[in-house]
């Protein structure tokens, strides 16, 4: 089939705003690449803090990787490996987790990284109420066993502790810097990289040099690294066309600018997006609650055919919500929903709804061409969608308060526990109607003790919120990320925009 002249004719910018970041290139390894150039990196956004409690997810991660180093390394593929921690082991029953600590470390400012060090930053970023503090929500204290031990307690098992080590909750500041004003503005790490204040203008751009006696010289690509910041995307583009900067996210549509100006793509799927049916009860909109509604919601949409025209072949369609790298993705739930209108139609016909379904979701600022495709694509089933007003800054207030029952958006596809704890399990944002079953529950509770099998378990939550058409997925998204010849970088799984490690001079 054919989209609407409408979907059809506008681009759309992928949305990058909810990925999450990694890291990788090896802590512990490495070429020993002489520093022979500087880096310049098109950001798209400003960060609001250079503590590292503050820091988030996604593209606000990597600036804080040049100034603060993490307790675990994630690897370009996602496989976690030592930095600051050197080993790190559970209990038998999940709710402890030992974790040793290098010993060579110092802070920029001269303060020594050892075990009480890492117990302030953990307890810091419990107490500091940054955006990610969730990441330690598990954790019910942190006690130092010896100069270089530190032991998290658990009031739970949670099976996404170590990935977080590796994010934000991984990031080690010095403690004499950590709650002071001045590390908001200048950060006090103990990364391979220090700011430079002199050359650093505010919602322009952060500048960093290397660092003399750092631990792992092979962290230390580039004798400079500059974040400018160009929250438009045509501002990247052309930034990265005229060498202003050596790599920078871009889209679909901007994309084939930079390509022809001969620059390199580096491609990862992150985000999905598509349809999220939260009302699944009927609380407010009875036909949702109707799983045949739902099912019949899935079978309304040419998937490949939303992804060739409306994302210019830059994605995957797919039914589920967990992605490939997750461990939760499974081969057969890719495509099970096919485009099927027909027997959407019978669907609606079996469950009562023969005269039509209404479904009311909020207008998200650059989804407007998906929307109207969508819109159009329930409508040959005989589903109404109302679009209305914009989401705002209320967003998630409004999500926790159930003011929808469903909306269009793009979302994270990451580690098992991450993702069912953002869209699936009762404490889920995205589960603001809590809803759940015996059924289900039993399959979340074995992925939260599942310890090193969570992946493996959390098939039978995909599988489960698959086939009960909790979501109407439409696809992945390609994030596009380009760059020069003058550097390589390496692609990291789950995340739009390399960590720091991945960038090397081109040889």
């Amino acid at each position: 089939m054919k989209l609407g002249p409408k979907a059809a004719a506008a681009a759309i910018l992928v949305s990058a705003a909810l990925t999450l970041t990694a890291c990788g290139g090896g802590a512990a390894g490495g070429t020993g690449t002489a520093k022979t150039a500087s880096l310049t990196l098109g950001a798209v956004q400003e960060l609001r803090s250079w503590d590292p409690a503050q820091a988030h997810v996604g593209h606000y991660l990597q600036p804080y990787q040049a100034a603060y180093d993490s307790l675990i390394l994630r690897e370009p593929d996602g496989k976690l490996s030592a930095m600051l921690a050197t080993e790190w082991k559970y209990n038998d029953t999940n709710t402890k987790l030992t974790v040793d600590l290098r010993t060579d470390v110092t802070f920029s400012d001269g303060a020594k990284f050892d075990a009480e060090a890492a117990k302030a930053n953990l307890d810091h970023f419990k107490t500091a109420n940054g955006p990610q503090m969730a990441q330690l929500t598990a954790v019910s204290d942190v006690t130092v066993v010896d100069a270089d031990t530190i032991e998290l307690n658990l009031k739970s098992p949670d099976p996404s502790l170590e990935f977080y080590l590796s994010q934000a909750a991984g990031l080690m500041g010095s403690p004499k810097a950590l709650g002071t004003e001045g590390i908001k503005t200048e950060p006090v790490g103990s990364g391979p990289y220090v700011m430079d204040k002199a050359a650093t203008v505010k919602d322009s751009q952060s500048v960093f040099t290397v660092r003399k006696d750092y631990w792992n010289k092979d962290l230390q690509k580039f004798e400079k690294i500059t974040f400018k910041i160009l929250i438009d995307g045509t501002a990247r583009t052309n930034a990265l066309v005229s060498g202003q900067v050596d790599a920078t996210l871009l889209d679909p549509k901007t994309g084939k600018q930079a390509e022809g100006a001969k620059m390199k793509l580096v491609s990862t799927e992150v985000d999905w997006q598509g349809l999220l049916l939260m009302d699944r009860d009927g609380t407010k909109n009875p036909a949702l609650g109707n799983v045949k509604v739902r099912q019949a919601i899935n079978y309304a949409f040419d998937r490949k055919t939303i992804v060739d025209q409306v994302l210019m072949g830059q994605g995957a369609p797919t039914s589920q919500p967990f992605g490939k790298a997750s461990g939760a993705w499974t081969e057969e739930l890719e495509n099970y929903y096919s485009y099927d209108p027909a027997k959407g139609k019978a669907l609606l016909k079996e469950a009562g709804y023969e005269t039509g379904v209404v479904l009311d979701v909020p207008a998200v600022p650059g989804f407007e061409t998906q929307l109207a495709v969508v819109k159009q694509q329930l409508s040959d089933i005989g589903i109404t969608l109302n679009v209305g007003a914009a989401i705002t800054n209320t967003y998630t207030t409004d999500i926790s308060a159930q003011k929808f029952t469903a909306i269009f958006f793009s979302l994270f596809q990451g580690e098992p526990w991450v993702a069912t704890n953002q869209i699936v399990s009762t404490k889920a944002l995205y589960n603001p109607f809590k809803n759940t079953t015996p059924e289900l529950q039993a399959k979340i509770d074995a992925v939260e003790k599942g310890g090193k099998d969570a992946g493996k378990l959390a098939q039978e939550v995909n599988k489960y919120v698959v086939e009960q058409a909790w979501f109407a997925p439409l696809y992945r998204v390609n994030q596009m990320y380009y760059h020069n010849s003058k550097i390589t970088v390496e692609p990291q799984v789950q995340q739009a925009v390399p960590s720091i490690y991945n960038y090397s001079p081109a040889k």
